[in-house]
């Protein structure tokens, strides 16, 4: 997600009389009115890692396309295998530009007869633009504007939603199904942004406010900002579009192996792919890594990487962790500097802070896998 868009263009969530009355404090966000706090970010972002959080993420963009070999045209501009991803399954993905370069990170799941993508809100208009530019007519691409999107985060959150949604609990990370939620049709997931065990739930707009009350109604259950939610993803090492990812950045530099697997790169055939691939088996130009900062100071985006006298990279995220109770930061190095352990130094309000290159996540995920 990017920056503030102009006053006059924003946009209101279908929620949006529901977080003012909860006492948000609302932002501009992506195009939108969205809530960047209700206790304070600290209170949240803690409340979530040993309960559960309420996340209103419908800002994002909701995708179904269908027809026709669905599956190898989406291969033909994401470079994850899309083909062999099974019914109900997810996937995360990119859009790429002819250089390899990233126009956007999503989900993608396959469901029976079509596959539902969710895309960042900031950049919802021009990925739909994109792939209808790129596939062929005789796909159907239907943006779900008319349905909210909630994300349930925490240790806690199956227990919350369990009660609420039968079977719910039978997902696995990056699983998906039908359900129900008093009577309201949810496409449900079990999947999220924070690092934490949690779900995406797909809803009506106008079965929001009843499906946001009965979420927050559960004991284990508190409405969070985006705030925390930028705090909760640091904490996790995942990168947030249009900071750690952009154009600018590719899979390779990125450090997404993982959404490029062994099969795309030998086969190619996707944007990029040339570029990409010989990233990935000769090493990247720069690539992006954890940082720990010494000290209690914050290094925020923007902030200069050095070694020595050598500006040497550039800090993308970067805050104060609540969990951590230190500075913590993501960023982009040259592939020299960027083995962990590395000790570098990073200029804050004209001094230089030390810092050294950490693994990623900073905290472990707690995600749900087959045969937890």
């Amino acid at each position: 997600m990017s920056d503030d868009e102009p006053e006059d263009i924003i946009q209101t969530l279908p929620l949006d009389e529901w977080h003012r009355t909860r006492g948000a404090r609302m932002v501009p966000f992506a195009g939108y009115q969205m809530p960047i706090q209700y206790d304070g970010i600290v209170a949240e972002h803690l409340w979530t890692r040993e309960h559960a959080g309420l996340f209103d993420v419908s800002h994002m963009g909701q995708l179904l396309i269908s027809g026709g070999a669905v599956d190898i045209e989406l291969e033909k501009l994401l470079p994850g295998d899309i083909i062999g991803l099974g019914v109900d399954k997810m996937r995360y993905s990119l859009l790429l530009d002819e250089q390899g370069g990233i126009l956007d990170d999503l989900m993608v799941t396959r469901r029976t007869g079509d596959f539902y993508l969710v895309v960042n809100g900031a950049t919802k208009a021009d990925d739909i633009a994109h792939l209808h530019e790129h596939l062929p007519e005789e796909l159907t691409l239907n943006h779900l504007d008319d349905h909210a999107l909630l994300a349930l985060q925490g240790p806690e959150a199956v227990t919350a939603l369990s009660r609420l949604v039968p079977d719910v609990e039978n997902l696995i990370f990056m699983t998906a199904g039908a359900f129900e939620i008093a009577g309201v049709p949810a496409w449900i997931s079990r999947s999220g942004y924070t690092g934490e065990d949690g779900f995406e739930i797909s809803i009506p707009a106008d079965a929001a406010t009843k499906v946001a009350n009965l979420l927050a109604e559960q004991p284990e259950v508190k409405p969070i900002g985006l705030g925390a939610r930028d705090s909760l993803r640091l904490e996790a090492g995942l990168p947030l579009y249009g900071h750690d990812l952009d154009p600018k950045s590719d899979p390779a530099m990125a450090g997404l192996g993982f959404a490029v697997p062994k099969r795309r790169r030998a086969e190619g055939g996707f944007p990029g792919a040339i570029t990409i691939c010989r990233h990935f088996a000769e090493g990247p130009p720069a690539r992006r890594i954890g940082l720990l900062v010494a000290g209690r100071l914050p290094a925020r985006e923007g902030a200069q990487i050095f070694d020595g006298d050598t500006l040497v990279g550039t800090v993308t995220s970067g805050g104060f962790s609540p969990s951590l109770q230190r500075p913590i930061a993501m960023g982009y190095v040259s592939a020299g500097r960027a083995a962990n352990g590395t000790a570098l130094q990073i200029e804050v309000r004209g001094k230089r802070l030390d810092a050294v290159v950490s693994p990623m996540p900073f905290v472990p995920h707690r995600y749900v896998r087959k045969g937890a």
